[in-house]
């Protein structure tokens, strides 16, 4: 544990925490949580686990996509005053693909301070697995379930850098299909599943053969889809 962290200046502390596997959590991490003045946590029951596990007794306010908005100007006050806050979501780093963005942007146009400590987030170990090329990339997260998917099909059809999505177990097998459809079935991609946990999987092969073998196989937990560039 790092002892050197006394005392926490007032400022927005973004932390990463575990994507899966609770040994994933940094010393840093542990110690900021303990030391700030109040945690904002996108799911309280979620994030309650983890504080227990690591013995963190700060008091915890949730923040997530559905009260995010009305909370910006009370948390940036807070940390005027003189509060130091730390933001985590349910897994990985804030911000990616979770709430985070909002107060962080506000912070900053308020003059306040930010920090993100390094640690961890799902995309990166799942990018490294897939054996694309990772000098460059794109990190899509979510597609547009609806409106504006087919536009942006189109539009990613083109790309060269090696692209990174993340999905759900049952819109899998339809965003590999549209995949196919756009990008042509013999490119090559991975699907990472329960990325740090027990039963850690990652699939690699062309867009037709990962759509057949997810018809045959069934699919649970949190998905990364790493799919080639266009050559």
């Amino acid at each position: 544990m790092n002892s050197n962290i006394k005392h926490l200046e007032a400022k927005l502390y973004l932390v990463p925490t575990p994507i899966g596997n609770m040994e994933d959590m940094t010393f840093r991490a542990i110690a900021v949580l303990k030391k700030v003045d109040l945690i904002l946590a996108e799911d309280t029951r979620t994030s309650g686990k983890l504080l227990k596990h690591f013995e963190i007794e700060t008091q915890m306010k949730p923040y997530h996509m559905h009260n995010e908005h009305k909370m910006l100007d009370v948390m940036v006050n807070q940390i005027k005053n003189g509060t130091s806050i730390a933001l985590i979501s349910d897994a990985g780093t804030p911000a990616i693909s979770d709430p985070g963005f909002l107060l962080t942007r506000a912070s900053i146009h308020a003059g306040i301070a930010v920090e993100c400590l390094p640690g961890a987030t799902a995309f990166v170990p799942a990018l490294v697995n897939s054996g694309l090329p990772c000098d460059k990339f794109v990190f899509e997260g979510f597609l547009p379930v609806k409106k504006g998917r087919q536009t942006r099909l189109k539009f990613l059809a083109e790309e060269k850098r090696t692209m990174i999505f993340y999905e759900s177990p049952h819109r899998l097998l339809k965003t590999l299909g549209h995949f196919s459809e756009y990008f042509g079935p013999d490119r090559t991609a991975s699907v990472s599943r329960e990325l740090s946990k027990l039963y850690e999987e990652t699939k690699r092969g062309t867009l037709l053969e990962l759509m057949a073998y997810f018809t045959e196989n069934i699919l649970k937990g949190e998905i990364v889809l790493v799919v080639e560039g266009k050559k």
